[in-house]
């Protein structure tokens, strides 16, 4: 099978059965989008969703949240993991929105990036969903499907992975495919048991073969 068609094939699979997979945190705008994706760094959705409506609705927006200390937001954030470091970037990123964004999220994935505690993942998520741009996050979920079905060849880094996808993706599929593989990940193709027995593209799943010849 050549990566076109192995491409195909899951593109196919997932348009069918996923057609408007999207981002499972909960928001309302994009400041409220940009927030949760950075709490949701190394930690559930679920959590973060249970954490935010409180966080929300004491700041609304990047103007007050900006005059916030990161000890205030401490107290809203303390169940998500690493809070006193997101508490903080938080707070700068909210700051530098006012400041250099006149208190908007930026739909630039470079721009985005100069904001704190945002990275390339958290940029292409703002980009992809709020704006529909073709930037493709890489996460776990995305960085270890794409390995073992073969989408990518032994890739070693999220960037690697990235770049690897959008060569065979097309660009206007781009944004929903993010989600295909996230979802894929987090409830068929799990880290530790995934459930083979229950995925569509087993057939084009380097890992699923392999696993068989082992049988």
């Amino acid at each position: 099978m050549t990566q076109k068609e192995r491409y195909a094939r899951m593109i196919a699979y997932f348009e069918e059965e996923h057609p408007t997979a999207q981002t499972e945190l909960h928001f309302s705008n994009p400041f409220q989008l940009l927030v949760a994706t950075i709490l949701s760094a190394q930690c559930t959705d679920k959590r973060v969703n249970m954490t935010t409506p409180a966080l929300f609705a004491a700041y609304p927006d990047a103007a007050s949240m900006a005059k916030a200390t990161p000890e205030e937001i401490f107290e809203y954030i303390h169940s998500i993991s690493y809070p006193n470091n997101k508490s903080k970037h938080l707070v700068g990123m909210a700051q530098k929105l006012v400041e250099d964004f006149g208190g908007e999220v930026p739909d630039d994935v470079d721009e985005l990036q100069t904001l704190p505690g945002v990275g390339r993942k958290t940029a292409n998520v703002i980009a992809s969903v709020v704006w529909g741009l073709p930037a493709l996050a890489v996460d776990t979920h995305v960085f270890r499907v794409s390995n073992r079905i073969g989408l990518t060849k032994n890739s070693k880094s999220p960037l690697q992975t990235e770049r690897e996808l959008t060569k065979h993706i097309p660009p206007e599929k781009i944004p929903v495919a993010h989600h295909w593989l996230i979802l894929h990940g987090r409830y068929v193709c799990q880290a530790r048991k995934p459930h083979c027995g229950e995925c569509g593209i087993a057939d084009i799943c380097n890992y699923f073969k392999e696993k068989q010849k082992k049988q």
